[in-house]
């Protein structure tokens, strides 16, 4: 048998590395890809609640679309709908930083890029669904 894989007789005197190499980072790579797809699974009714809110608004006026989203409920399903789909967009655009930007300088500023400006969205939509929601 060749490759001397595990079986082989040169096995103990292998390093963890060299046992190691070729297997990938087996680090987060399973908590990334589940987060992926919960996101995506609480992601898809929040999304049909949204465009149904969306769509009972049209023709209201400000006060009323004020007073829809003002209310506990949809206040609060709002901005999980809003943090799901920030942490997905982030997640989403992590791997194709990964897969796509090979110069390490530039995967770096992408990956700090991608974390801020998806914290700076998710925090500035919290803001302005907070002061729809306790105005007036």
């Amino acid at each position: 048998m060749s490759g001397g894989g595990e079986t082989s007789r040169a096995a103990p005197f292998r390093t963890p590395l060299k046992r190691a190499r070729g297997l990938g980072a087996g680090k987060s790579g399973t908590d990334h890809f589940w987060m992926q797809r919960v996101t995506a699974i609480v992601l898809a009714p929040l999304a049909i609640w949204f465009v149904w809110t969306l769509v009972t608004l049209v023709g209201a006026d400000l006060e009323t679309a004020r007073g829809i989203i003002a209310r506990p409920w949809n206040t609060i399903i709002f901005a999980v709908f809003l943090v799901c789909m920030f942490w997905h967009a982030k997640l989403g655009l992590q791997i194709v930083i990964e897969d796509y930007v090979h110069t390490r300088s530039l995967e770096i500023t992408a990956h700090f890029l991608n974390n801020f400006l998806c914290g700076l969205g998710a925090i500035a939509s919290l803001y302005a669904i907070a002061r729809i929601a306790f105005s007036g």
